[in-house]
């Protein structure tokens, strides 16, 4: 599952052709023993993370909205994506 970015101790990445299960663009979300599917619309689909890091992820989503779907698109065509700029 390459990662598509790191920061304050949230690791984000996308799966290539993962569009059977959730059926949305999503990425997958890890912060510490929490895990979370989460649209790229902020929706969480699968699992939780606590509220203050989801709020970081959802600001993270806004910002870089139209380089995740870029991502997406490549994603579920087995097609690699470029790494994305952490919050900061």
């Amino acid at each position: 599952m390459p990662e598509l970015s790191r920061f304050m101790g949230i690791v984000i990445k996308m799966i290539f052709l993962d569009d059977e299960k959730h059926h949305k663009p999503h990425v997958h979300v890890k912060y510490g023993d929490y895990k979370a599917s989460i649209g790229i619309d902020g929706e969480v689909l699968a699992g939780s993370i606590p509220s203050k890091q989801y709020k970081l992820v959802q600001a993270w989503l806004i910002i870089h909205e139209d380089e995740l779907y870029e991502a997406w698109n490549k994603a579920v065509r087995g097609i690699e994506f470029d790494k994305i700029a952490p919050l900061s």
